[in-house]
């Protein structure tokens, strides 16, 4: 029996809720493949707590430039979360980018409602991961849950929102003939 055709995926953070949002998708659409998935450090050339959404998406898109310029890889992908203050209310998203060596894709989450104090802490200079430790008593839930799981009480995860991104963001792969210049 011939074994599994491998696929080399790198992922711009060693966060483990990122790493598996990213080889869940992969592993979904390259079932007959073995997927090898790897979280590495990637600067996102952004704050530690992107605010704005052009800041949340650069450093998504500056994580997957980095690997693509220092590693070889069959998929290079990157998750950014930040949050910004709508006309509607303050929210955290995420930007996910995808790339090979023949396209990139880049999409964004839904947005996950947040409090006023704590959307002013994070202008304040903190990060919302600690910022969500504090009010809800938790240890680094931006390596479980996120602020996502604990305001949805988790019905809804970080990684359930990052693996929705991540999987519309593959189209492009899926179908490059509609999707060329």
């Amino acid at each position: 029996m011939a074994s599994a055709k491998a696929i080399k995926v790198l992922v711009g953070s060693q966060n483990p809720v990122k790493i598996n949002a990213a080889k869940s998708v992969f592993e979904r659409y390259y079932p007959d493949h073995q997927v090898d998935c790897q979280g590495l450090r990637a600067p996102s050339g952004v704050p530690d707590q992107p605010l704005g959404e052009d800041e949340t998406r650069f450093g998504a898109q500056n994580r997957v430039a980095y690997l693509q310029a220092h590693h070889q890889a069959d998929f290079y992908c990157a998750m950014e979360g930040g949050a910004y203050q709508f006309s509607y209310g303050p929210a955290t998203f995420a930007y996910v980018v995808i790339a090979n060596n023949q396209h990139t894709s880049v999409n964004r989450s839904s947005n996950l409602p947040l409090p006023q104090p704590i959307y002013d802490a994070l202008v304040a200079g903190e990060e919302l991961g600690p910022v969500m430790d504090k009010v809800f008593n938790t240890d680094n839930i931006k390596q479980k849950g996120g602020a996502i799981g604990l305001l949805t009480n988790h019905v809804a995860t970080r990684e359930s929102t990052y693996t929705q991104a991540l999987t519309l963001a593959m189209a492009p792969f899926l179908h490059p003939h509609l999707y060329s210049n």
